[in-house]
């Protein structure tokens, strides 16, 4: 691709705003790759119950990690993700969660620093919580140094 060829950042942004008026799914739609995949049937159809499958297993993984200590949420959200590339209703899911995220965001950010500092003691003792019903029921791994801090 030549330089006089290459897509401008103006409309690179004019292409980015006319694919916000569409979904996800949409989008993913409108692909070359995609497309031909959807012209075979059987072929799309298996492509369609893969996502599912592999969209559920990272929901699955991240709702048993969202008390672990982790990033439980944002693989909850990255399953949904998945999901709403091939599913409408994943994809109002995703829409709502993050609608949501957002309101809580930005809500925290209003409050005074006295009110954040608790919200993070509070997130910190439930995560030392979770860890410590989680060590007592399972034990402690044998790979732990035994100078750290824990009972054995």
């Amino acid at each position: 691709m030549t330089a006089t060829e290459r897509e401008t950042s103006e409309q690179r942004r004019a292409r980015y705003d006319a694919d916000e008026e569409h979904s996800l799914r949409e989008r993913i739609a409108g692909t070359k790759w995609r497309k031909r995949l959807a012209a075979n049937a059987p072929v799309n159809h298996g492509y369609r119950i893969g996502v599912g499958v592999v969209g559920f297993l990272i929901v699955i993984g991240g709702v048993a990690a969202i008390p672990l200590p982790g990033p439980g949420w944002l693989v909850v959200i990255g399953g949904l993700f998945v999901l709403a590339t091939e599913f409408t209703w994943a994809e109002r899911l995703l829409e709502f969660t993050k609608r949501h995220v957002k309101s809580w965001t930005e809500w925290v950010t209003r409050q005074p620093v006295w009110v954040r500092a608790l919200i993070g003691v509070a997130t910190a003792a439930f995560v030392y919580g979770v860890l410590v019903v989680t060590l007592h029921l399972t034990g402690v791994p044998d790979w732990i140094p035994d100078w750290v801090p824990m009972w054995h």
